[in-house]
């Protein structure tokens, strides 16, 4: 059946290499490497990161197949990314739940506890929603987080996100379901 209008993002937009983002500081956004997977088994034993996500590392080997499925991801237009600092690994952001023909997508994000109070997540989602406005052409990108997790609603609010309202019992975590804030950005904000 013909589609009325067609897809705000062609499907071709990711058919290239996930790229490295850059910005003019110390952060550098780059696809994630089987070399990385310890770095991520070692994030998903800290309390905060295991608390707030529903899946935990077994295994550094578990963690290299996130990796895999992370980068065969890229193609449908969902990408994560090492954030990284000086050449650190520092943290994770990426775009996720991509639904090219409306042009939204919605962002994800942890730090480690090392550079937690940096500015590392905030400066990450700048850099990460700005390409996926103007080179991909996203029209709309949601964030959201436990109506508990007051560290996310700061990185929100610090990157531009706007607070939209209350989801009740939208989200999944280690203690049961939990209220989630939605916050966006429009690529027209």
């Amino acid at each position: 059946m013909p589609e009325l209008m067609s897809a705000v993002i062609h499907s071709d937009a990711f058919a290239t290499d996930q790229p490295t983002l850059t910005a003019h500081d110390d952060l550098a956004l780059r696809p994630w490497t089987d070399a990385d997977a310890a770095t991520v088994y070692a994030a998903f034993q800290d309390p905060d990161i295991r608390h707030w996500h529903v899946r935990t590392a077994e295994s550094v080997e578990q963690v290299r197949q996130w990796i895999v499925r992370w980068r065969s991801a890229w193609a449908c237009g969902n990408g994560q990314w090492a954030v990284t600092s000086n050449g650190e690994i520092a943290g994770r952001i990426g775009l996720r739940q991509s639904d090219l023909t409306e042009g939204v997508t919605e962002l994800a994000y942890w730090t480690l506890p090392a550079r937690r109070g940096h500015s590392i997540a905030p400066r990450a989602a700048n850099i990460v929603t700005r390409w996926a406005f103007h080179d991909i052409g996203f029209d709309r990108i949601e964030l959201t987080h436990s109506v508990h997790n007051a560290p996310s609603c700061r990185v929100a609010e610090k990157s531009g996100f706007r607070f939209e309202g209350t989801l009740r019992q939208a989200g999944r975590h280690s203690d049961g379901r939990h209220d989630m804030h939605l916050h966006a950005r429009l690529r027209t904000d």
